[in-house]
């Protein structure tokens, strides 16, 4: 499983790229830097949260790994509770 702290770092990289990108297309459509970049930072923001609670909730589903790594999260889990 991956710690918390390594799915936000990953999280605002991706969301960094994105923001970037973001910004130049709504440049694009809107002639304006302030807005396309005001539209790029809501959908970032939105998209940081949204990523974060989404990689949580995968983390904690055994569907898809090895056995080595299914039991270590179940460890990890039983020492949640």
């Amino acid at each position: 499983m991956d710690s918390k702290i390594r799915i936000m770092v990953k999280a605002a990289t991706w969301q960094g790229v994105g923001l970037i990108v973001m910004s130049v297309i709504g440049y694009g459509f809107t002639g304006s830097f302030t807005t396309g970049g005001g539209i790029a930072l809501a959908g970032a923001a939105t998209g940081f949260v949204s990523y974060f609670l989404h990689e949580i909730c995968w983390s904690r589903i055994l569907w898809g790994r090895d056995r080595s790594s299914a039991a270590d999260v179940q460890r990890s889990q039983a020492g949640d509770a």
